[in-house]
């Protein structure tokens, strides 16, 4: 097909060529067959890429949510677990603007015994209502509900592995050991306290559903003496990647003293101003999960790399086909040089050929990886199903469908990562076609 006059008049020499190059039927079918390869092979290391990422930041964002269901944005402690004056606190807190919710809590650990059984565990004494105002926790109760304890009843919520490591079901009593002893005369007994069970949850972390156990603070405060103070403040921001940051700015407001009192030592008459309440700890999701977090990206970055690769080889092929096609077309360089064309025009015409597969494989690539991102979970278990396979087994992950979060940031990224590279591949051919000398390449013509 050719181009109107009226269009190809307004297009640049060098893009018009190379357009043409790129649309003309070849004598030598192997440099066609080596620039679609080339173009595939760009689209589905795009594709793949775009998929990749989009399931390890669905992932991320997956086992970011249910971290998050027990773990807190922000936590506010005190030095040697205990924080005192927290009600006042709690007002000078939520004067920074994206704190939202505040609830209180004491933790401590615990020995759990049921039976036989004997498991060692985080025992966490919380406010009902205003911890599910922290924290999700509240939507992964297999049996009861946050509102069962009750002040005074002694009840107790436990992470379904902790349940089955002690066997204990709905409404069977628990005993908790505190290891903080009581001196009688016989020495020192550790207290005692039996607990009903009038709860189950399951986040789908190891961690939390075989370690952690909830009571109410109250009760807590009667089992490990902490009449009047709390372990810490949980706190929930607007947006959870902003912690850090409100995290640093809480450091720096809670570092004013909450109480002064002004005195004079009596041996020297010095005036002695003595602060209560000057030592707080802040600490956010990102610190408490650091390690986690910092293995979860770095996996990622690597597994750009090694995707990336694939990409780098398919558009280097581009090199191998704009030599075969220099060779291919030097009588018509010689040609169009004799007729006024600069060197930098003819490498113009080769970098056009020759970005214009990068730019269509690229692009393909993209539209291709985009619609399976957003479309995964409903793909997988369409394969599931043909196969008859199970990609995540439910009695092995918690995580039994495939997530997917897809990023527009990552996407770009890749896009002009590939056409960088479709770009760079272009240079040198295209380079030695207008070094050709054209007396050369016509002698034998």
């Amino acid at each position: 097909m050719i181009l109107p006059m009226s269009f190809t008049s307004k297009l640049p020499f060098e893009l018009f060529v190379g357009l043409r190059y790129t649309r003309a039927k070849r004598k030598n079918h192997f440099i066609s067959f080596i620039s679609l390869t080339s173009m595939v092979g760009i689209a589905l290391g795009v594709a793949a890429l775009i998929v990749v990422l989009s399931v390890m930041n669905g992932f991320q964002a997956e086992l970011r949510s249910r971290i998050l269901g027990v773990a807190s944005h922000i936590e506010v402690t005190g030095a040697n677990n205990k924080l005192e004056s927290w009600q006042a606190l709690i007002p000078r807190i939520k004067q920074n603007p994206q704190v939202r919710e505040a609830a209180p809590y004491i933790t401590a650990q615990g020995m759990l015994s049921f039976g036989e059984g004997v498991q060692g565990a985080i025992v966490r004494g919380i406010i009902p209502l205003a911890e599910d105002k922290v924290a999700d926790l509240g939507s992964h109760m297999k049996a009861g509900s946050l509102n069962d304890l009750k002040a005074g009843e002694f009840g107790i919520i436990l992470g379904s592995d902790l349940a089955f490591n002690l066997g204990a079901a709905m409404g069977d009593k628990v005993v908790v050991m505190s290891p903080q002893g009581q001196f009688t005369p016989t020495g020192i007994v550790p207290r005692i306290k039996q607990f009903k069970v009038v709860g189950l949850f399951q986040i789908g972390m190891y961690e939390y559903d075989a370690g952690l156990a909830l009571i109410h603070m109250d009760d807590a405060a009667k089992l490990y003496r902490m009449d009047g103070t709390v372990s810490g403040v949980r706190l929930k921001i607007d947006e959870i990647d902003d912690a850090p940051k409100v995290s640093g700015q809480l450091n720096q407001s809670l570092s004013t003293p909450l109480l002064s009192n002004v005195n004079k030592d009596l041996a020297t008459g010095d005036t002695v101003t003595n602060t209560v309440g000057s030592q707080y700890f802040v600490t956010d999701w990102t610190q408490q999960h650091a390690n986690f977090f910092k293995a979860v990206q770095m996996e990622k970055r690597v597994m750009f790399i090694i995707l990336a690769l694939i990409v780098a080889v398919a558009a280097f092929n581009i090199v191998s086909t704009l030599v075969m096609a220099v060779t291919d077309k030097r009588a018509d360089i010689a040609i169009m040089r004799t007729f006024g064309a600069s060197p930098r025009s003819i490498m113009g015409i080769f970098i056009v050929q020759g970005s214009l597969i990068g730019v269509i494989g690229t692009i393909a690539g993209a539209v291709v990886g985009v619609i399976v991102a957003l479309n995964i979970d409903t793909i997988v278990p369409f394969i599931e199903n043909l196969f008859h396979v199970q990609f995540l087994a439910k009695d092995v992950y918690y995580i039994s469908d495939l997530p997917s979060k897809l990023e527009w940031n990552d996407v770009i990224t890749i896009v002009l990562m590939s056409f960088g590279l479709s770009l760079l591949a272009t240079l040198y051919p295209s380079y030695k076609a207008s070094q050709i000398n054209p007396a050369e390449a016509l002698r034998y013509e």
